[in-house]
């Protein structure tokens, strides 16, 4: 939360359309159906709600903790309220949305099992992506140099804020089990491509979108 704030806004839709989204984003779009009531968490600039908003005809809004975040959300026509994920989501009753989507902010989350546990308490399923920390480049990297890597599809340092921690693809499924939350869909990235296999994904994708519910 900004602040201390929370804001909830809500105006016309712009005239403006995404012409494209970025890859992961796109993958993540796939995977909701058209019409449902969606939650989109860390929603940023509201790239992927416009889309689904008036692409998808999804009933979406949006948490969004940085006033620019949520002043670009609001030229954009979206419905957007500024608040802290780290917070919870206390103030939206169970099974409030068919989806919540938590796209690229999972490693900046201190306590990640939570925000899961919010995410499938007020949804019936949750879309998560992630970069992979996993990914045989950084393994290299580190072996190499002895530095912490940048995640490939995160080109961030560690000492930037906010502050990430690393993360793989192996570490969120172990998570999930000791979570007891389902892994529905999965999908993997690399290059800004979907990856047509599933084994060696720990070493081999740089992106990581599941579909997860209870």
């Amino acid at each position: 939360m900004v602040g201390g704030r929370e804001m909830m806004t809500s105006f016309q839709p712009s005239l403006s359309q995404p012409a494209s989204l970025r890859p992961d984003l796109s993958v993540i779009a796939s995977l909701i159906p058209s019409g449902v009531r969606l939650l989109d968490l860390g929603c940023g600039d509201g790239e992927l709600l416009e889309f689904l908003v008036y692409q998808k005809e999804v009933r979406g809004r949006g948490i969004e903790i940085s006033e620019e975040g949520v002043l670009a959300c609001v030229r954009r026509g979206l419905t957007v309220r500024q608040g802290n994920l780290e917070e919870g989501l206390a103030d939206y009753p169970d099974d409030s949305f068919d989806y919540v989507v938590l796209s690229q902010t999972l490693p900046f989350l201190d306590d990640p099992a939570m925000i899961l546990r919010e995410m499938l308490r007020v949804g019936q399923k949750a879309v998560v992506s992630f970069p992979n920390w996993g990914y045989w480049r950084c393994r290299l990297e580190l072996l190499l140099h002895g530095r912490i890597p940048h995640a490939p599809d995160l080109p961030q340092a560690w000492y930037e804020p906010p502050r990430w921690q690393v993360m793989t693809v192996s570490d969120f499924i172990a998570l999930s089990r000791e979570l007891n939350v389902r892994l529905l869909d999965e999908v993997y990235m690399a290059a800004g491509k979907r990856s047509p296999r599933t084994w060696f994904k720990n070493l081999l994708a740089t992106t990581a979108v599941y579909v997860l519910s209870a």
